[in-house]
């Protein structure tokens, strides 16, 4: 998976000049969903989805940082009982229920603790990848920190200093969250960024697994912001290279209150100038194609051990990106460019499809149904909201499939929400 990738920023979806090889192998040797769609459009709640294989409205992750209570079942208390190690390296973006310690008494530190607070996922290498100064003083022990520090990087948090951060002309540290400096390059070596560091945790757990079936959550942290790519990625595309824009002003005239609150938020009034639009598409293409080049490095560690042949392999975003396009910054409303990411599932048995596209409409709560599909286990059916791909991997079409797709978001944390003085239990969006 990877965070706040659109669905047609890769070559195998159409990008005519965003080359993506590696990704573009498993969807030839695999099948293209091209009509897929997320719960919602932000990164928590849509996880969440993912991982319950329940819509927002029923699991009640309804925003970042607000946890999924305790009964919610997730891809680990499915897939474990019937021998599955399930880990996780990369971003989650869950956190634990206050009840576990609290009302409880489960220590988030024990076996079980640690299964509840990290969505069912063995923590292999948990990195959310948002860490300011603050954070890290706040909560030090970063594992990737303390691999730029035995590497030599220097200071209490080189995520910020190094990874996400450039250098000016006079050695002035520019700060990767200021979208001018997006040009530039980071001040780190691209073999120790952050998709590197990810894709080498993931070749050692794949090295060093046993014949214990496993299943690995590899969550890459970008292309979401701070928009920063390690040279040379930051520099191999320019303005010949973008997608043209699409908006227009007839949008702006008397929009839906709520569009237009966030169309007025500052992320979405900066991203409507072209040259904040024409510092930052570079960086975001050249991480897309950076973490292409990893999957290559993984993909080829799998192929070395024989895996290709005994594993399903899934290419997915937690929800897409506006990049100015409908007036908008990030990614929290329904357009296509929010909520339509790229799924392609690359499954090694007979029978299966093989570089065919699927145009059926599919949602991220249809995987955790199809995994189980995939181990032979029964679906609990009366907590499932999604449906198994397994018949549309072999090109069946099941009678009755869905023809709509349904999202959410909570905007009471936004700006948007303040400006439009909804109260906070009414501020939903569907």
């Amino acid at each position: 998976m990877m965070d706040q990738l659109r669905w047609d920023y890769l070559s195998c979806y159409g990008h005519p000049h965003l080359h993506t090889p590696n990704i573009d192998r498993i969807a030839r040797e695999g099948m293209r969903f091209d009509n897929a769609y997320v719960q919602s459009p932000v990164c928590g709640p849509s996880r969440a989805s993912f991982y319950t294989g329940r819509t927002v409205f029923s699991h009640g992750s309804t925003w970042n940082r607000v946890p999924l209570p305790i009964g919610e079942y997730t891809i680990g208390d499915y897939l474990r009982p019937h021998g599955m190690r399930c880990a996780v390296i990369g971003k989650t973006h869950l956190v634990p229920d206050p009840d576990l310690s609290g009302r409880y008494g489960v220590s988030p530190q024990s076996e079980i603790g640690v299964v509840l607070a990290e969505p069912g996922f063995e923590p292999f290498d948990r990195d959310d990848g948002i860490h300011t100064d603050a954070m890290v003083r706040a909560k030090p022990g970063l594992r990737y920190n303390t691999w730029l520090n035995e590497l030599g990087y220097e200071g209490e948090n080189p995520w910020q200093a190094y990874a996400n951060s450039a250098q000016g002309e006079n050695g002035e540290i520019l700060s990767g969250w200021s979208m001018r400096n997006a040009r530039l390059p980071a001040r780190i070596r691209e073999e120790h960024s952050e998709s590197a560091y990810m894709t080498d945790r993931a070749i050692e757990f794949v090295r060093d697994s046993d014949e214990t079936p496993w299943l690995l959550h590899l969550s890459y942290i970008k292309p979401h912001w701070p928009y920063m790519a390690p040279a040379p990625y930051h520099a191999m595309y320019g303005p010949d290279s973008f997608l043209p824009v699409v908006r227009s002003d007839e949008e702006k005239r008397d929009p839906h209150p709520v569009y237009g609150a966030f169309m007025e938020m500052e992320v979405s009034t900066t991203f409507s100038r072209d040259e904040v639009r024409e510092a930052v598409l570079p960086a975001y293409m050249g991480l897309i194609r950076q973490i292409d080049d990893h999957l290559g490095r993984l993909f080829a560690t799998l192929d070395a051990q024989g895996r290709m042949e005994d594993t399903m392999i899934v290419v997915t975003s937690d929800h897409g990106d506006y990049l100015g396009d409908h007036w908008l910054g990030e990614k929290e409303l329904f357009h296509d460019q929010s909520m339509r990411v790229p799924l392609i599932i690359r499954d090694p048995r007979a029978g299966a499809a093989r570089n065919t596209a699927c145009d059926a409409m599919v949602e991220a709560i249809d995987l955790l149904p199809t995994f189980l599909d995939a181990c032979g286990i029964e679906a609990s059916r009366h907590r499932l909201e999604g449906h198994s791909l397994a018949p549309l991997l072999t090109g069946e079409t099941p009678h009755g499939w869905r023809d709509h797709a349904f999202s959410e978001i909570d905007y009471a944390f936004y700006q948007a929400g303040e400006r439009l003085g909804v109260d906070v239990s009414s501020a939903r969006a569907y």
